[in-house]
Formats: structure tokens, C-alpha cells, sequence
């Protein structure tokens, strides 16, 4: 595959070199701005409060008190969660985090 590899938010992608200067295909269609949302009621997350309603219920409490991030585990398994503690840097890679670990929860969607 020829273009130029771009490595961004924890995503590599190869933008091709037609299109490449932001027409169809091009690197602009990946910057689609996303948002999670919560399948059961179609809402989408726009706080870590709302989040944070959301998980209690399926077994996920907050995990210590790092300065930094804000973390949330299961005590039935070993997974967890870890966001930035700011929710205006919440990306992508931290949404799909949401999604894979709370199957059929939580997905990503077009804003």
C-alpha cells in the first residue's frame, strides 16, 4: 500500500496519495469527530459523571486516585478502564477501551 503512514492518537493510518491534500478519501474523512454513546438508552456520554451512572450498575467502580487519570474496574475480573482525568481529552483509543470491555454497552458513533 504506497501513501504516508500517520501515526495519531494511539491510531496508525495510511493516507494515500490521492486525496491526500483533503478530498474525498483523503486524510479529512478520518477526522470525523466521534462520540460514545450508551446503547441501552441512546444517550450519548458527554461526562465522566454520566459515565461513571452508567457502569456502576454492570459491576464497575473507581479504582484508586491517580492525579492524572481517572480508572474504573470490576472486582469479577481483571479489566480496567483508564481515562484521562479531563474529559475534553478523552479520544478515540479511550472510547474503544469503553467499548471493548462493556460488550454491547457502549459503541462509538459519527457525532
Amino acid at each position: 500500500m504506497s501513501g504516508v503512514w500517520v501515526f495519531k492518537d494511539g491510531v496508525v493510518r495510511c493516507i494515500g496519495n490521492s486525496g491526500a491534500d483533503g478530498g474525498e478519501g483523503g486524510s479529512s474523512s478520518g477526522n470525523k469527530k466521534k462520540v460514545l454513546v450508551h446503547v441501552p438508552t441512546n444517550e450519548t456520554v458527554t461526562s465522566y459523571e454520566m459515565l461513571e451512572r452508567k457502569l456502576a450498575p454492570l459491576g464497575w467502580e473507581r479504582y484508586l486516585n491517580d492525579p492524572d487519570l481517572l480508572q474504573f474496574h470490576q472486582r469479577s475480573s481483571v479489566h480496567l478502564i483508564s481515562l484521562p482525568r479531563d474529559f475534553s481529552r478523552l479520544r478515540l483509543v479511550h472510547m474503544y477501551d469503553v467499548v471493548v470491555k462493556t460488550r454491547n454497552v457502549f459503541e462509538v458513533r459519527d457525532a
